[in-house]
């Protein structure tokens, strides 16, 4: 196993020179640890299968069943599946996900630690993720934006992202985004969080999922989200990954922001996706 880590205040270590089918207990320590310590891990040129793959995540922690059924990959619930390709004639996951800044599961009590990546089938031309270091942005924080979030609770909410399926053919919008808010209500957390392995304090926010400061009125908090998404997402913050065939990637959602790109008209994209518990709390209280 080589292991190839970033320069100071960078995201991303690499991972080649290994199968990741056959990694043992003390591998997977030493990748959780990079996870932990460099926010994302790429695993360059890997082929394994879904079984395989389910393994490695049964490996690092406890495998997520997404709570919507329709991402579901036929024969492997744990598997969450983006794709714009039918599988056998049939619609296959949800295509176009993830092409916003967030981080996922932000919008649940108990969001998802870990989230693991790998491609089927890559665009020809773009292929790219976007990631934001939140630990690092906190750090760089202006005073006058930092006065607005220390100490405070952010909602989260789902339902802004909510994809219409053939079920709610003859509903109302407003009585699918109110069956769909029943499911997954609003949630609050910490502005600001500490990391239970690092300890480091990390801005939790994302353009997706946040919708307000509470006890903010609607116009306030519109006012102060722009300005913090405005700091946030400056190109200065954000990282690049160029996907290449056989890549797996495998980062940590306490910590990044992150942001699929668009896949152009007449191009193909299949993504798996699998979300994963590592077994510690997301945030110390």
């Amino acid at each position: 196993m080589k292991i190839d880590r970033p320069s100071s205040e960078r995201i991303g270590a690499e991972i080649s020179d290994i199968n990741v089918a056959l990694v043992n207990a003390a591998e997977i320590n030493i990748i959780k640890q990079l996870v932990y310590e460099h926010k994302l891990v790429v695993f360059r040129e890997q082929n394994i299968n879904d079984d395989q793959y389910l393994e490695l995540a049964r490996k690092i922690g406890t495998p997520q069943i997404y709570p919507q059924d329709n991402y579901h990959h036929p024969d492997y619930p744990e598997i969450f599946v983006s794709s714009n390709v039918p599988k056998d004639g049939i619609k296959f996951g949800v295509a176009g996900t993830g092409r916003y800044w967030h981080t996922d599961c932000a919008f649940l009590d108990e969001p998802l630690p870990f989230t693991m990546l790998y491609p089927q089938v890559l665009p020809n031309s773009l292929r790219e993720t976007y990631y934001i270091d939140m630990q690092q942005v906190y750090k760089k924080l202006p005073p006058n934006l930092r006065s607005y979030i220390d100490g405070e609770y952010l909602i989260h909410e789902a339902k802004w992202r909510y994809k219409v399926q053939n079920s709610d053919i003859d509903k109302a919008i407003i009585d699918i985004l109110d069956d769909f808010e029943k499911k997954f209500p609003p949630v609050k957390h910490p502005a600001v969080i500490t990391h239970p392995v690092t300890h480091e304090k990390i801005l939790y926010m994302n353009q997706g999922f946040t919708t307000g400061i509470k006890g903010l009125d609607y116009e306030k908090n519109q006012v102060i989200l722009r300005e913090l998404f405005s700091f946030i997402e400056r190109n200065e913050h954000i990282h690049t990954h160029v996907w290449k065939d056989g890549d797996i990637l495998l980062w940590d959602n306490r910590t990044l922001n992150h942001m699929a790109s668009t896949v152009p008209k007449g191009e193909k994209s299949v993504s798996y996706r699998i979300g994963i518990y590592d077994g510690l709390p997301f945030y110390i209280p």
